[in-house]
Order: structure tokens, then sequence, then C-alpha cells
């Protein structure tokens, strides 16, 4: 009798857990929700107020105040969320704690991180190589004033103008003139430089000015404008920020849809699930390593120079496919290229190995570039990086936009035909990636990849 009285007690406590079961599991997801929202919230105001990158022209008051206005109106936003969605933790005793704390950390970790980095630079590491266009005496004293800040990390390259009135003045100066107007392009092509500032007179060189922006953005060159006249950038096709350095405006602009933040933000991406792999695919790689070391003669690895961001040139590594002494060997099947363009490739090699075949085919060869991504030098998705041979190869200016970007492991054209493709849609597909970059794309190159590895489309 008793037993049988428990039973509707006992579905009614259950009925009851599996109740209170639900509204905690209700709960979790509404709070996991609001803190994912709130976290996106929270990196778009330090994005807006760039706190995710180095900013070499900022002073200490400025990374202060940005800081404080981020996480403050970060705070407003936290107390706006717990009035319409009755957070309970969230009082005004927590929310000035939670703003004293961020506010503190933030100046903490940007002063601390500036005083490195300035560290850094004042003794020749972490340069950016800059070109003057303009030999008046604003820009001599602009040259001046980053010269005598070693801490900004900036290297004059020299000055460039035509002949003026004021040329022979200019030279007394003892920087030197590296490159007219007409000569510029070339200069570019054949140096690795950062950026380019540019101080002409706009009334009289308009067009003259014009004509250089569009010759630096068409080599992925960012461009610094010292003018307090803006009005004939409006149609420039690149991003412009205003700087400032002490009592001198810049105008900075930049092709392109990667901005300042975004490239901080892929930087973090690249690191993070480049480690991971790297730890992940760690047998994987000791069996390649091992199977390539006694299958053929020679050294696991392929150490090649490729051109990199801004064409500086970085050591890049691959598990090797072909023979040893393959770059030798390369000159004698120049004639057999079938690539377009100053690219070489060869679809049956006869320098590649018997396990070279397989790894090429499956890209596992590529797979030591994991610590290329660690190291900085390339990303997990962006232009291929190509050896210096074919660089020296390039005759067309804006192919050269391809290096305002980190080079990749994969790219879009490897997802659209991969070694199929010719040099020219090569290009222009990498220029598309520049111009609609977004994580979205990123991540679909990435799923498309796996795909195309394991379909071996195109790859030789």
């Amino acid at each position: 009798m008793s037993l049988l009285s428990c039973e509707p007690k006992k579905r009614e406590i259950y009925g009851f857990d599996r109740r209170l079961a639900a509204i905690a599991l209700r709960l979790k997801v509404t709070n996991m929700i609001l803190f994912l929202g709130f976290a996106l919230i929270w990196h778009a105001l330090f994005s807006r107020f760039g706190l995710y990158h180095s900013r070499r022209l900022s002073t200490r008051q400025a990374e202060v105040i940005d800081a404080i206005t981020a996480t403050s109106l970060g705070t407003l936003v936290l107390f706006l969320m717990s009035v319409i969605f009755h957070i309970q933790l969230a009082t005004p005793l927590f929310l000035f704690f939670f703003w004293v704390y961020t506010s503190g950390t933030t100046i903490l970790t940007r002063l601390i991180l500036k005083h490195a980095l300035e560290h850094l630079r004042a003794g020749g590491k972490n340069l950016h190589n800059v070109l003057i266009v303009g030999t008046n005496h604003r820009a001599l004293q602009f040259a001046k004033k980053i010269d005598s800040r070693l801490e900004l990390g900036y290297h004059i390259l020299g000055f460039v103008d035509n002949q003026w009135v004021g040329t022979e003045k200019f030279l007394e100066s003892g920087y030197p003139l590296v490159a007219n107007f007409s000569t510029l392009p070339a200069f570019l092509r054949d140096n690795v430089v950062d950026e380019v500032v540019i101080d002409l007179p706009v009334e009289s060189l308009h067009d003259e000015i014009r004509h250089i922006i569009s010759q630096c953005i068409e080599q992925g060159v960012v461009v610094r404008f010292i003018s307090y006249n803006y009005l004939f950038l409006r149609k420039v096709p690149a991003h412009a920020k205003i700087d400032l350095l002490e009592d001198t405006i810049l105008v900075s602009l930049r092709a392109g849809a990667i901005g300042e933040w975004q490239v901080r933000a892929k930087r973090v991406f690249d690191f993070v699930v480049s480690l991971l792999l790297l730890v992940g695919l760690s047998p994987l790689l000791l069996l390649i390593a091992l199977v390539t070391k006694f299958t053929s003669p020679g050294p696991v690895w392929f150490v090649q120079e490729r051109v990199g961001l801004n064409k500086r040139r970085f050591r890049m590594y691959k598990f090797r496919t072909m023979v040893s002494n393959a770059e030798q060997k390369q000159a004698e099947l120049e004639a057999l290229n079938e690539a377009s363009g100053p690219v070489f490739k060869l679809k049956n090699d006869p320098r590649i190995t018997t396990v070279g075949r397989f790894l090429r085919k499956t890209s596992l060869d590529e797979l030591p570039q994991i610590v290329n991504v660690l190291k900085g030098d390339m990303s997990l998705v962006g232009p291929r990086p190509l050896p210096v041979r074919d660089y020296n190869g390039f005759n067309t200016d804006w192919h050269r936009r391809r290096f305002s970007v980190r080079p990749g492991i994969t790219c879009l054209w490897q997802v659209e035909g991969r070694s199929s493709i010719p040099f020219e849609t090569w290009m222009q597909l990498d220029m598309k990636y520049i111009d609609h970059w977004s994580f979205g794309l990123d991540l679909k190159i990435l799923a498309k990849t796996v795909i195309a590895i394991f379909k071996e489309t195109g790859a030789y």
C-alpha cells in the first residue's frame, strides 16, 4: 500500500526535477548568448580605438585616453545589458570594480607593450622602411623628427622629387635623393618600402600627387600624406585614417579590405590555430619526416628563400619532395616549363621522388609551413609565397600588390584550380582575395582546401 502511494509522488518529484533541469539549461544558453554578445561588442570597441595594434605614432597620453574610453563604453554596455536582461550579478559595486580592473589592466598592458616595442625599435629591430616624396622644408623637418625618435622604428631610405629651385639646398642636408617622379615605380619594385610619405604642394602638383598615390597603392605600399587639404583624396580607392606625430597631421591610405585591426585579429587566429595544428599533427609530421629520410638520400626539409610581406625575404619550410640537387637541375628543365608567366611548374617533373609525388598530391609537403605561420612569416590563408626567381620575373606592377599582405599556406587560387590555372588568373584571384577579405572568406578557403586535398585536384 505504501509503495503504491509513493509512486505518484516520485513521478511528481521527477517531473519537477526535469522542469528545473530545463530551466537551468535555458538559463545557461541565455547566459552564453549574452556573454558572446558582450564579448563581440567589447572586441569591436577595442578595435575601434586601435587597442589591437602597436600604433607607432601614438603618445602614452593617447594610449591611456583610448583605453579608458573603450573600457568605459564597454562597462556602460554591460550596465545597459544588466538592466534589460535583469542580470543580478551586475550591481553598481560590481560594475565599478569591473571598470577599474579592465581600465587598469588595459592601460598597464598597453604601456608595457609600447615601452618594450620602443626599446626593440631603438635597437634596430622591427623597423619600417620609409620613402619621403618631396624635398621642401616641411618634408626635411619631418625626416629629422622621425630620425631623432629611434623608438618609432622608422628607417628613411631617401627622398623622391623632381629638380626644382630648392634641390641644391636640400642636398646640403645629407639625405639621399634616390629617385624622381618618373623613376619612383622602379624604385618601389626593386626595394623593400613599407611606407611612402608625400609632402608636395597640392595646388601646383595635384595630378602628380594623385599619380604617385595610385602607383604606391598599385604595388601595395602604404601611403601617408602630410597636408591640411584632403579634398583630392575623395576618390582614392583605399582606407584612409588620420595619425598625429606631435604637430604633424598624417593621412594614411591603404588599399584592400584588410585594415590594421583585421591584420592583428587574423594574426591571433593564425597563431592559435597553427599552434594547435602543430601539436595535434606532430605524430604525422614525425612519420613523414622518417619516411622522407629513409626513402631517398638528402635532408628531410626543403628550405627555400621566398618573397613575403612587403617583399621581405624569409626562409620557407617544406618536406623535401625532390632529389637533393633539384635546384641545380631546374636550369636544364626551363624549356619544358608548362606554366604561364614567370613561375616554373612541370606536371611530370623528373626531379620528384616517389614519396614526394604522394606528398605533393595530398599537399602534406606543405605542413612544415605551420612553423612559418607561428613565426609570423606567413598566414594560414593568403597569396602563396613566391621563390625569388619567380618574383624577379614580374613585369606588371599591380601583381606586386599581393605582397601587401602576409603570404599563406593556402589561398583562393588553390581552391579554384590549384596548379592548373594560368598565371594571370592566379594574380587576379590574389587581388580578389585582398580586396574582398573577411574571416568568413578565410574559413571558406580553409574548408575548400581540405576538400581539394582529398579530391587531389590540380596538385602536382
